[in-house]
Formats: structure tokens, sequence, C-alpha cells
């Protein structure tokens, strides 16, 4: 077996939700050191609260000392940056998320997640404006950019090149709630899975996980998937990249269950 420095990442958004502390967290588990448990039953956490608003450098050293030293956060970027009319505009507000203290992280940063409204369509001069403002290091920490676009008007091989050309991944949602493509313009994948459902001890039927464990070593290894959505055919293969898979939304309370579920599935 061949062996790959790239890996298959997976996880939940956050780890403090209050239901988690009836079927995730020990029972009478101390809700200080959920970020410590949670990075040692899951291999990454996308942490949403810096969508919301900055953190401190201190903070972002803590969430780095209290996880196992191969553990990934991915930070979804300030609304500020994103939710706006002209993203040309937003260059103030990138700057201050990525000089707010995220290079603390150190190795444990993965991508940043620059979602956009579903409202906010494909307008391809504005859009470009914004990823030229998109920085490729901080402080000497490499960054790595994924884009969650939300508006159909993206589906269209126009903003495939114009990401490409920019180097950003494009967030493969599995939801019917947004588009849904799971064509690669980075070289990484970023998948954010929605369809967990409480009827399912592990959030999905127990047949679902070991497919997308496979799709999933596919994309790792440099392939394309069959049985994706996608706009554009099957480019050919690529080097062997990192996966990103996050179960969100759908039944937020089996999304641990489902994450540990294909973990064990990817051996």
């Amino acid at each position: 077996m061949t062996e790959t420095k790239n890996r298959i990442r997976v996880g939940v958004g956050g780890w403090t939700f209050e239901p988690w502390r009836d079927n995730f967290f020990p029972k009478g588990w101390s809700h200080a050191r959920e970020l410590e448990y949670a990075s040692r039953k899951l291999t990454a956490i996308e942490v949403n609260g810096t969508y919301y608003s900055s953190q401190k450098p201190a903070t972002f050293a803590k969430w780095r000392d209290e996880t196992p030293d191969d553990f990934v956060f991915s930070l979804k970027a300030s609304r500020f940056a994103t939710n706006r009319r002209v993203l040309a505009e937003a260059g103030e507000s990138i700057e201050r998320f990525v000089n707010q203290g995220i290079t603390e992280l150190a190795h444990k940063l993965g991508p940043i997640v620059w979602q956009f409204a579903p409202t906010k369509r494909f307008e391809p001069e504005d859009f470009e404006a914004f990823l030229k403002l998109l920085p490729a290091q901080v402080a000497g920490l490499p960054l790595r950019h994924v884009l969650d676009v939300r508006h159909e008007s993206f589906k269209t091989p126009d903003y495939l090149a114009l990401a490409r050309r920019y180097r950003a991944a494009t967030v493969f949602t599995d939801s019917d709630d947004y588009p849904s493509f799971a064509d690669l313009t980075g070289d990484f994948v970023y998948a954010r899975l929605m369809r967990t459902d409480a009827a399912h001890p592990a959030g999905c039927p127990p047949s679902f996980f070991a497919p997308l464990a496979a799709c999933a070593k596919v994309w790792r290894d440099g392939g394309e998937p069959t049985g994706v959505p996608r706009v554009e055919a099957v480019a050919a293969a690529e080097a062997p990249r990192d996966v990103f898979l996050y179960f969100i939304s759908g039944a937020k309370e089996k999304a641990p269950a489902a994450a540990m579920a294909l973990i064990e599935a990817l051996g």
C-alpha cells in the first residue's frame, strides 16, 4: 500500500452544543473540557464563532494547546467581509480577520471558509476583485481559502475558471437547500454534509458511510469520484490532496456520531 502524507479529516461544526451533552460527551463532563474531548474523537472542527466576531490571540493559542498535535481547525471568516453588496470593498474586513491572531494556531490552522449569503449572485468582476484581496499568507503562515457560494448563479464554468485562477477551493455542499456541485477549484477538497437524520443512531443509514469513505479516498489520491454532482465533466487526475469533511446542520445532535462513523469506515 502506498503511503501518502495527504489526510482525510472528518469533523463537525463547533464543540459547544447543548444536545451533545446527552449523546456525545460523557455524562457530567466538564463544559470547559469539551474541546479536549471532541478533538480526541474527531480529526477536525469547523469554527463558526469566528464568523460572528473576532477572537483574541490567547483564545487561538488555548485551542491549539488543548488539542492533539495533528488536529486541525477550519475557521469561518468574518461575515463583515462576505455579507456586503460590493465585495471589492472588503479589504479592511479581510485584513482584520487574518490579523486577529489566527497564526497562534500554527500548523493546526486549516482552510479559511468564506461563506456568502444565499442571495449573493456571481458577479465576475466584483468576485475577482474579492479574490485578489485574499492573502496567500499571514506572518509567514500559508493560508488556504475555500469559498462557500450559495446561489445558483455560481454553477457556471466561468465561476469555476475564476476560482481556479486564484487557487481557491469551493465548498461541496451536500444539501437540497443550496447549490450542490463537487467540481474542484483548489488543491484540497472541502465538503459540508448537511443530511444527517435523527431517525438513525449514527445520523445516516449504515450503508451511507462506506461509499462516502471510498469517495474521500479517491479525492485524497488525486482522482475524481463518480456519482457526485458536477457542473463540468470530470477533469484529468491530479496530485494527491487533503480532504476535509464536516457534518454540518441537518440533525445537528447526530453530527458527532456521523463523523465518528465515517472515521471508522475510513479505517
